[in-house]
């Protein structure tokens, strides 16, 4: 099993910053990917931002730019750096984990969340 637990989280202004970080536990061996989504109330849960463990990102396509993905190994972490932070993305910001259960199946793991308010 893969634990996850973000942090980072909080309120900010628009035109801020803020760093969420997502630091994974367990089982890790195994582990393809790692990112973030994000879900605003009402809204269905998004991509951000993905890195598998060869550094390849991907990116919402309306985020890139603004939004940088990437890992410390060390920790077996994941670290998202949001710049110009804008009223509209304000959301829960989940950390994911992709790992490989054998050839067939790849599990998702999902962490609790942290809260990120962007005021204008």
């Amino acid at each position: 099993q893969v634990q996850l637990v973000e942090s980072g989280g909080g309120l900010v202004q628009a035109g801020g910053s803020l760093r969420l970080s997502c630091a994974a536990s367990g089982s890790i061996f195994g582990i393809s990917a790692m990112g973030w989504y994000r879900q605003a109330p009402g809204k269905q849960r998004e991509l951000v931002a993905t890195i598998t463990t060869g550094g390849t990102t991907n990116y919402a396509a309306s985020l890139k730019g603004r939004f940088t993905i990437s890992r410390d190994d060390a920790r077996s972490a994941v670290l998202l750096q949001m710049n110009n932070l804008r009223p509209e993305d304000t959301a829960v910001y989940y950390c994911n984990a992709q790992k490989s259960r054998n050839v067939y199946f790849t599990d998702n793991y999902w962490g609790q969340g942290t809260q990120v308010t962007v005021s204008s």
